[in-house]
């Protein structure tokens, strides 16, 4: 249905808009470029590649075989190969400035990050299964393997994570992001590339959690849904501008369990073993094998008539 008056004035919207465009201290728009920006589009449809090579016959491609399974494979990775290069290429370019006009480097160091990624796939994959097999153990409504990789939101955030993590000590710039916020978007959870997480890792439920930058997770960690490893504060240098790249986000121990709603914030260590409440709110180290709870008023129950 077409409107009359309302499409008489789109000129008018338009011109009103675009007038935005040099206002104000940020330009908010990428007109013009020396250098084209990645493709957000072109990242994610990479990072569902990369699912279906980690976990074949699971994702698009179904009646793989021994037989045909390599040859899939080598075609996907031929087509990541491509893309992925063409993204950390224009990502450079566009972020690094000493590369503006180096193509020769910037070319390099495409091909360079995209060869550490994949020389690191096949540990990649055993740390997702490591992780599915947590999710097996952690969980007693888990029917099976298959179930979780089909339908766990913790598989997809932990995969497209430790993808990311890859990238981003590359020293890939915005790619690492993209890939990570799409994730948070699409299961709830969110976790910086920069963070570093070990093997068995397991999120039960996970809408809400927040895993921040300089985190560090030890083997077999468990956490459930609402968690915050957050920072406490952050440091400004004398012009007031934040200082970045220090630690300023928790460490957890090798077997800790988090229940939901907890918060914990700062550059603190949780303890080996040690479980955490749901709804702690803690601002310092938990010694190893340490419970930390809530202690509210004890619920009380009451008969309605009461």
């Amino acid at each position: 249905m077409r409107h009359a008056r309302l499409h008489a004035r789109l000129p008018e919207f338009t011109a009103a808009l675009t007038g935005t465009y040099d206002q104000g201290p940020l330009r908010g728009h990428n007109l013009e470029p020396r250098h084209t920006l990645p493709s957000r589009r072109a990242v994610i449809s990479i990072l569902h590649r990369l699912f279906e090579a980690f976990f074949p016959g699971f994702v698009d491609k179904q009646y793989l075989t021994r037989d045909n399974v390599s040859f899939h494979i080598g075609a996907l990775l031929d087509e990541v190969a491509d893309a992925l290069s063409d993204q950390v290429y224009a990502a450079a370019r566009h972020e690094r400035s000493e590369w503006a006009e180096q193509r020769d480097e910037a070319l390099r160091f495409a091909e360079e990050a995209v060869i550490h990624l994949f020389e690191r796939l096949p540990e990649l994959r055993r740390l997702l299964i490591l992780d599915v097999n947590a999710a097996f153990d952690g969980d007693p409504a888990a029917k099976s393997f298959n179930e979780i990789i089909l339908s766990y939101p913790c598989i997809v955030a932990i995969a497209t994570y430790r993808i990311a993590h890859e990238l981003e000590r590359a020293g890939v710039p915005l790619l690492p992001r993209i890939a990570g916020e799409w994730a948070h978007a699409q299961t709830g959870i969110d976790i910086h590339p920069g963070a570093r997480i070990g093997e068995r890792f397991f999120i039960d439920h996970g809408t809400g959690v927040v895993i921040g930058e300089t985190t560090i997770i030890g083997t077999r960690v468990k956490i459930y849904q609402g968690v915050t490893l957050g920072a406490l504060s952050f440091p400004k240098d004398e012009r007031g501008k934040l200082i970045r790249g220090l630690r300023r986000h928790p460490e957890l121990g090798d077997d800790v369990v988090i229940y939901g709603g907890a918060t914990i914030l700062g550059d603190v260590t949780i303890g080996e073993g040690a479980v955490i409440g749901g709804n702690v709110w803690l601002t310092e180290s938990v010694p190893p094998h340490t419970k930390v709870i809530n202690s509210p008023q004890a619920p009380r129950f009451q008969r309605r008539s009461e």
